[in-house]
């Protein structure tokens, strides 16, 4: 009986706990995996809560990133600003190599070649010949660590020199042939030595008979004469207040300047016959406008000036006096034009016309007074930088975005024949008067031609 109870009690005991622990078990493997895929469910939705939170900030930031990339850029808006769509009748071309605003430009007294600055730190040298051509070659040169603000070529056109923005000094390039003498090329020579703080306003280079000097305009009232390695030889007061604009002549003798004060002043910068510098002497001075003079341009010989004024004039002078003996300047001719604020004046080369830039409108004006003006209206999308003509007359080109506007100067060549035709009742020879009806029919073609070619087909400006 013992043996029986036994065998009847043991399984009991022994399996009781194994039963006891496999329930446990298996219900705390439901319990926990119900808590796990409870847990799982009300996990999903918290994590992508978080996620969505994390990539707001994300697409907030989108834009100001695109704002940095743009300041990174430097002048990126201003490229996109200036590409602007242009076209007029007149327009012979538009050169846009340049990739940022155009700061200033010069043409080679040989009348070849045309030099333009820019804040893109290139400047670059044009062909004049090229002008009429759809497509436009140029000699690039980079600026480095800076940009030019200003440029002027030197008398021999085999150099010239530039203001630096960030150096505040004279930097000088050259124009040579490569090493194998495949093409030409622009190489920096020299950096003369900063002498003032104050920012440069304007820069020329002079040379003649007697020796070579540069010039330098400031801002306030101060001129500096230099000599080709950047040695100052003299400083000028000009008691302007402050110096609107600076320039030396294409003869080489003199430097002119302007300023708040209603007049412009010149002075001759004298040599030895030996060529060494002597001084810088006051020559004579331009008087009659009624408000300051905002600017002002010679002819090609030094003979004519032309300036513009706060007071909304425009004055022709005749600069080819004795001013050795105290002989002032003739006033030619007045001309009103419509003045809103600043404004720039060039003079042709042969005194036949006169241009004047305000804003982003240009017009040009004959010298006589006789001839009615051409206007160009919002020729580039920002304030023009600088307008000159070429040394033939023929072109006006014009700058202030990254593209220089070359308009044929039609008001130039009526002048040109109505100073022919007066000439030809004058004159009593023959010979002299077929000469100059040779002259006149042969500008009228340019002018049939220009006009004709303009009807059938208006360049592009972009």
């Amino acid at each position: 009986m013992k043996m029986a109870d036994q065998e009847v009690i043991t399984p009991i005991d022994s399996t009781a706990p194994f039963s006891v622990v496999v329930i446990t078990l298996s219900l705390g493997a439901i319990i926990l995996l119900f808590m796990l895929v409870c847990g799982f469910g009300r996990g999903k939705p918290d994590e992508e809560e978080t996620h969505q939170e994390e990539e707001k900030p994300v697409k907030e930031k989108k834009p100001n990133q695109n704002a940095k990339k743009q300041q990174k850029s430097g002048l990126q808006g201003n490229k996109k600003a200036s590409q602007k769509a242009y076209s007029h009748p007149l327009l012979a071309s538009s050169l846009k190599d340049h990739s940022h605003n155009v700061l200033d430009m010069d043409f080679s007294i040989n009348g070849k070649y045309l030099a333009s600055c820019s804040e893109d730190r290139t400047v670059r040298v044009w062909s004049v010949k090229e002008f009429k051509d759809k497509e436009h070659k140029c000699v690039r040169g980079n600026v480095e660590y800076d940009h030019a603000t200003n440029i002027k070529f030197s008398p021999d056109c085999k150099s010239f020199v530039t203001s630096l923005a960030n150096g505040n000094c004279i930097r000088v390039f050259k124009l040579g042939k490569k090493e194998d003498g495949s093409s030409t090329q622009i190489s920096q020579v020299l950096d003369f030595p900063k002498s003032r703080d104050q920012d440069i306003l304007s820069i020329g280079i002079g040379s003649n008979a007697s020796g070579s000097f540069v010039m330098i305009a400031y801002r306030d009232t101060t001129i500096q004469i230099l000599n080709t390695k950047g040695e100052i030889l003299a400083t000028l007061d000009t008691h302007h207040m402050s110096n609107n604009y600076a320039a030396v002549s294409p003869c080489g003798r003199f430097v002119a300047s302007c300023g708040f004060t209603p007049d412009v002043k010149v002075w001759e910068v004298v040599f030895t016959k030996g060529g060494d510098f002597k001084e810088v002497s006051r020559a004579m001075e331009l008087k009659g406008h009624k408000a300051s003079v905002y600017y002002f341009s010679f002819n090609i010989d030094s003979t004519r000036m032309a300036t513009v004024s706060k007071d909304g004039t425009w004055k022709l002078w005749d600069t080819d006096v004795e001013y050795n003996k105290q002989q002032d300047p003739y006033l030619l001719l007045t001309g009103q034009y419509p003045h809103r604020g600043p404004s720039l004046i060039t003079l042709s080369a042969d005194s036949y016309s006169v241009a004047i830039a305000q804003g982003t409108d240009v017009w040009i004006y004959s010298a006589d007074g006789k001839q009615e003006e051409e206007e160009f209206k919002d020729v580039h999308s920002q304030n023009i930088a600088k307008i000159g003509f070429d040394p033939s007359g023929k072109f006006l080109v014009s700058t202030g975005d990254r593209f220089m506007r070359v308009f044929h100067n039609i008001i130039g060549l009526r002048a040109q024949v109505a100073d022919l035709e007066a000439k030809q009742k004058k004159t009593t020879s023959g010979a002299m008067k077929e000469r100059l009806e040779h002259q006149i029919t042969s500008i009228r073609e340019q002018i049939d031609t220009i006009l004709g070619l303009n009807s059938e087909e208006t360049p592009a400006g972009t």
